[in-house]
C-alpha cells in the first residue's frame, strides 16, 4: 500500500482487511486439480467492463495494493478479474438487494445502499467523470499518470475533492473495498490468484478443520491455503 495520507501502512492494510473479508460455502472434499496458466491480464476476455474501464480499474488496483511492496500485488493475484467478474453478476446488478427509494446519500452508513444506481452503474459513470477531473488537473486520464500523479489523483478522490454526483460520490470507497475484496476472496471468483494473499498472511483458507490452532499463539501453522474448490496453494 502506497503511504498516502490517510492509508495505512501496507503490512496492516492487508492484515486488518483480511478479517472482514467473508468467505462464503465450504471447503469440497476433491484433490487438486491441475489448472491451465489463466491468461494475461491484457488479453483477457472482459465481462462487464470496457477498454477504458478496464485501463481504470488495472491502474487504481495497482495504485491501492502495488506491487512493489514485500508481498504480492492487486496485479500479480488479478484483481481486476475479480471485479470485472462481480460487475457483470449478482453484485454488479444489484440482483437481490433492496433498490426502492427513497435515497438519502447524507444518511448513516447502517442505513445502507443509498443510491438509485447498482455498483456496475456506478462504475461506468464515476470512471468518465473522474477521468475528466484527471486531464484537467494532472494532463492526462488516470491510467495515463506517472505513480506519484495517480497516488496524489486517488487521494484527492478519497478526499471528497472531485466534484462527483451524490449519486456516485461514494465511488473510492466502493472501489477500495471491491480491490480489498478481490485480493482476499477465495480464487474461484477470479481474484486471489494461486491464493498469494493468503500465503502471504499466513491465512489457512478453507480448510475443513483446524480448531486445534485458533488458540496456539505465535506458532506458524504448517499447513497452506486451500481453494473452496479444493485447490492448493
Amino acid at each position: 500500500m502506497t503511504d498516502l495520507p490517510g492509508y495505512p501502512s501496507r503490512r496492516n492494510f492487508l492484515k486488518a482487511s483480511a478479517a472482514g473479508v467473508a468467505l462464503s460455502g465450504l471447503a469440497a472434499q476433491a484433490k487438486a486439480q491441475e489448472t491451465t496458466p489463466p491468461v494475461p491480464l491484457e488479453d483477457y476476455d472482459r465481462a462487464y467492463l470496457t477498454a477504458a474501464e478496464w485501463a481504470f480499474v488495472m491502474a487504481a488496483t495497482a495504485r491501492l495494493i502495488p506491487s512493489d511492496g514485500d508481498g504480492p500485488g492487486a496485479i500479480e493475484t488479478r484483481v481486476p478479474v475479480f471485479i470485472d467478474l462481480q460487475l457483470a453478476g449478482d453484485y454488479g446488478t444489484a440482483d437481490d438487494w433492496y433498490m426502492e427509494g427513497p435515497h438519502d446519500p447524507d444518511a448513516e452508513p447502517a442505513r445502507g445502499w443509498q443510491t438509485p444506481l447498482t455498483p456496475a452503474e456506478i462504475y461506468r459513470q464515476a470512471i468518465p467523470v473522474f477521468d475528466a477531473w484527471c486531464e484537467e488537473t494532472h494532463g492526462a486520464t488516470f491510467a495515463e499518470l506517472d505513480a506519484e500523479r495517480k497516488d496524489a489523483a486517488l487521494t484527492s478522490l478519497q478526499n471528497g475533492d472531485v466534484a462527483l454526483d451524490s449519486e456516485i460520490r461514494d465511488f473510492f470507497t466502493i472501489l477500495l473495498a471491491n480491490t480489498k475484496e478481490g485480493y482476499f476472496a477465495d480464487p474461484q471468483y477470479g481474484g486471489n490468484h494461486e491464493m498469494q494473499s493468503w500465503v502471504y498472511i499466513g491465512f489457512p483458507g478453507a480448510r475443513a478443520a483446524y480448531r486445534a490452532w485458533p488458540e496456539r499463539h505465535n506458532e506458524k501453522y504448517p499447513l497452506g491455503p486451500v481453494s473452496i474448490s479444493g485447490e492448493r496453494a
